[in-house]
């Protein structure tokens, strides 16, 4: 697979993990500790595509695998939305000098209640399980709150 070195891809997923009562995993970055989020990450390489890169992303940051051939596999759903937003500018020095934007790719995943979740320390110090609702203001992103605000819709749950 081609790689980028040095820059990172502006193309990355968003993955909001979920239970069937709506309850969100909100996990913490270290780099900026008021930061709550979803899943996120940006692909390895030009030609992994969004699914590959949720997959993985899942995975590295909360233990949870949804790879194909596991119970979690077909509960992975492409929402086939996509966000484009100015990269933050603490985080623009990870891009290419002219890069500006990302193009954010969505996916829901819905886990049991009670699933176990083992963070990387290196990206995440904290996890926690809030309403949907709550988890939508307690997200740092915009295009992450909104996420969760449209999660019954995807879910097919009337709230």
């Amino acid at each position: 697979m081609p790689e980028i070195r040095g820059s990172k891809i502006p193309e990355s997923v968003l993955v909001v993990i979920y239970t069937l009562a709506l309850d969100v995993l909100l996990i913490k970055r270290a780099d900026a500790p008021d930061f709550w989020q979803s899943v996120t990450g940006s692909k390895n390489s030009l030609d992994e595509t969004f699914e590959q890169t949720a997959r993985r992303e899942v995975l590295e940051e909360t233990g949870i695998d949804c790879a194909p051939g596991t119970p979690l596999a077909s509960f992975l759903q492409d929402w086939r939305l996509e966000n484009v937003y100015d990269i933050y500018p603490r985080w623009r020095h990870r891009y290419a000098t002219d890069v500006t934007r990302n193009t954010e790719h969505l996916f829901g995943l819905q886990v049991s209640a009670g699933t176990p979740v083992f963070l990387s320390s290196r990206e995440h110090t904290g996890y926690q399980w809030l309403p949907h609702l709550e988890a939508a203001s307690a997200c740092f992103s915009p295009s992450n709150a909104e996420a969760c605000l449209m999660l019954p819709k995807f879910a097919g749950i009337r709230v």
